[in-house]
């Protein structure tokens, strides 16, 4: 399955596409549009380091493509008007095992999900369309057509913060999103992230 729909509540519908070698051009306009994500990262920073991994923004660019082509990188773009405006990385644990808080995560778990999604970006110019919760939806659709199966999110829990927290630092969303999409809380990591998990079945 290289593509769905997502519609929201207010019958918005947005075409989700999975990053392929295809797609890559709409990834990677939206990541140019956006200064290459935090620092020229190219959201590479949860995947396993590789001794082919460059150093700087067009290196990080290139292994990301580099993973691409090999099938070994997952995210579900969220397409508007011809253009990627969002998106949700998701993979395996192998492919996605440089999570925040590893050390902890590590000791506190109860056992590895199938996938797990670790970051969710939109388009500077497109926030506060609910867009963050559509990649995250699309990541789930796309889950389900690989045949499902346990899913964790890591999102910040800003239950007990008071200050405002800006969006570009949600780099993957929030705890009350995450229960919008039926995730299930199971525990603090860090100071202001949890673990969210959900099971999704495959569809048909």
């Amino acid at each position: 399955m290289s593509g769905t729909t997502i519609t929201t509540g207010t019958g918005t519908t947005y075409d989700i596409r999975a990053l392929t070698p295809e797609t890559w051009d709409l990834f990677a306009d939206l990541n140019e549009r956006m200064g290459g994500l935090f620092g020229g990262c190219w959201c590479v920073a949860f995947h396993a380091e590789r001794d082919d991994r460059q150093p700087g923004p067009e290196g990080n660019k290139a292994f990301k493509r580099a993973m691409v082509d090999e099938g070994i990188a997952h995210a579900a773009l969220v397409v508007d008007g011809g253009l990627a405006v969002a998106w949700a990385e998701y993979g395996t644990p192998t492919e996605l095992p440089d999570i925040h808080h590893r050390k902890q995560y590590d000791a506190e778990k109860h056992a590895d999900p199938d996938y797990r999604v670790t970051c969710i970006r939109v388009d500077k110019a497109r926030r506060r369309e609910g867009l963050a919760e559509v990649a995250l939806r699309g990541a789930l659709a796309l889950i389900a057509a690989e045949g499902g199966g346990t899913v964790e999110g890591y999102p910040h829990d800003l239950t007990d913060v008071t200050k405002k927290t800006s969006s570009s630092w949600l780099y993957n969303g929030t705890r009350s999103m995450y229960e919008r999409v039926g995730f299930t809380y199971d525990r603090p990591k860090g100071m202001k992230n949890c673990v969210m998990s959900i099971e999704v079945p495959a569809s048909a």
